[in-house]
């Protein structure tokens, strides 16, 4: 599924300084951003790079509305940038992750996430301008040598295991560190967008009010912020008060915050209305404690207390006590008994004499303990059809919820009608009006697909628990 589209709003020749002619045709070398990059030596470095990103990140998100609406916003920052002939190509990534990151000669980086989660242009505008900056200041080319090295790890990971999800993981690391830069990069790259942002005609303070809200997400998603992944903009950008503090007082050479420049709003809630929110349906879905997946035609329930991360290599869950769920697949035509299969070696640890057959849900599987370093573990296999899948449960050694957790699972684990495989439906986000007498929490009360409504109502739409809503403003909300 290819995406997105270069943009090259500075590159085309203007109309004034050409001779009319009265006979107008299609030109037979149209000015197009890959046209426009043939040449450039620092492009050669993102097109090499760019399949590795997109594939990282689960593909690239098409949507015609949303594309113009980014489109839009890199056009006006072009216009005045330190490079204003420079040609960008971008590309709105399918991941429901917060990130936004460059690669030399204009590829320009946004997953859905990050838009879902901005609540207006100039939010974008800062987060993009910032990414537009190290293009313009060669930041990439400096640090190239470091990419070559990062492609070859890459590579020796995914021959020497062998394994497509070894290689997915490598590749997922790869691109977290190709999107690093150094404190002087970053630190340049906020001065230089910030001036992008202000003289583009946009509210200079959205930097550092995106970076706040970015904070609240963090914080929301995981009491741990700084293990949280679903952040990768944070973790790829240093993310401290005195930075905010920085942005800001650049941001006042263009005027008091609340009085200068344009947010976009509504322009920006119309752009993203309808917008895929969350895991998509390839990926299958996340409902509150359940994962479901309709195109394999499973669900399974993780206990209460668990939170599901669903990955592109695994799904996987974390619980209380240091517990941990991997939920994978794999394709099998052998057809040969389950007991052999977990016996075949892939289990690191294995309690050969714990082997034992099960029937889960009308569907043959088996399940046996291991145990490695400080951790006991449950491995549970069930086979529908051609494919295995392979629950794996760890508790810390001596913990005596490993039973319970690995029950949870197994007697949850189910193939779905087709009936109920066609009702799945992706989350999107929809942009609703306030009426006369609603609030805040009458208005959460319509989110679906998490069980902290009101918290994440208050979050993608940046107001606190005092806020006041407006009849006649417009809100987001979670919802199919």
């Amino acid at each position: 599924m290819a995406l997105l589209s270069g943009v090259s709003l500075a590159g085309c020749q203007s109309i004034l300084s050409q001779t009319y002619e009265p006979t107008v045709s299609p030109s037979s070398n149209p000015q197009i951003v890959d046209e426009v990059q043939k040449n450039d030596p620092n492009a050669q470095v993102g097109a090499r790079e760019h399949p590795r990103i997109v594939a990282s990140y689960g593909g690239e998100y098409r949507d015609a509305r949303t594309e113009r609406l980014v489109a839009r916003i890199v056009g006006a920052l072009t216009a005045v940038s330190e490079n204003p002939t420079q040609s960008y190509k971008i590309t709105i990534l399918d991941s429901p992750a917060i990130n936004a990151f460059a690669l030399p000669g204009g590829y320009l980086y946004v997953t859905r996430g990050l838009l879902a989660l901005a609540n207006d242009a100039s939010e974008v505008a800062a987060v993009l301008s910032h990414e537009m900056a190290h293009v313009t200041a060669n930041h990439g080319v400096e640090r190239q040598k470091r990419e070559e090295a990062e492609v070859i790890a890459s590579q020796v990971v995914a021959e020497v295991l062998s394994s497509d999800i070894a290689g997915k993981q490598a590749l997922a690391r790869g691109k977290m560190r190709l999107a690093a830069f150094s404190r002087n990069q970053e630190l340049q790259a906020d001065v230089i967008g910030v001036r992008m942002l202000g003289e583009a005609g946009y509210d200079p303070y959205a930097a550092a009010r995106f970076l706040d809200s970015m904070a609240r997400y963090s914080r929301f998603m995981s009491a741990t912020a700084d293990n949280d992944q679903s952040l990768d903009f944070l973790s790829s950008h240093p993310n401290t008060p005195q930075r905010i503090e920085l942005a800001r007082s650049h941001a006042r050479n263009f005027g008091m915050e609340g009085t200068v420049g344009d947010k976009g709003r509504d322009y920006y809630l119309s752009g993203i209305e309808g917008l895929l929110y969350g895991d998509s349906p390839q990926e299958g879905y996340v409902r509150g404690q359940t994962f479901l997946h309709g195109g394999l035609g499973i669900r399974f329930d993780v206990p209460d207390g668990f939170q599901i991360d669903n990955k592109v290599e695994a799904v996987l869950a974390t619980g209380p006590g240091e517990a941990a769920i991997r939920f994978d697949g794999v394709s099998d035509t052998s057809n040969g008994s389950l007991t052999n299969y977990i016996a075949s070696g892939w289990v690191t640890g294995l309690k050969p004499e714990t082997i034992r057959p099960l029937m889960l849900n009308g569907l043959e599987g088996a399940t046996a303990r291991a145990a490695a370093d400080r951790w006991d573990f449950d491995v549970t296999v069930i086979r529908t059809g051609a494919q295995i899948f392979r629950f794996l449960t760890a508790v810390p050694k001596g913990s005596g919820s490993l039973d319970s957790i690995a029950n949870v699972l197994r007697s949850s684990f189910r193939k779905m009608s087709p009936q109920e495989a066609a009702a799945l439906k992706p989350l999107r986000i929809r942009v609703v009006t306030v009426q006369p007498g609603e609030t805040m929490g009458t208005l959460a009360n319509r989110m679906m697909g998490t069980n902290r409504k009101l918290e994440l109502f208050q979050l993608i739409n940046a107001l606190n628990p005092t806020s006041v809503l407006t009849p006649g403003s417009k809100v987001k909300l979670i919802a199919e």
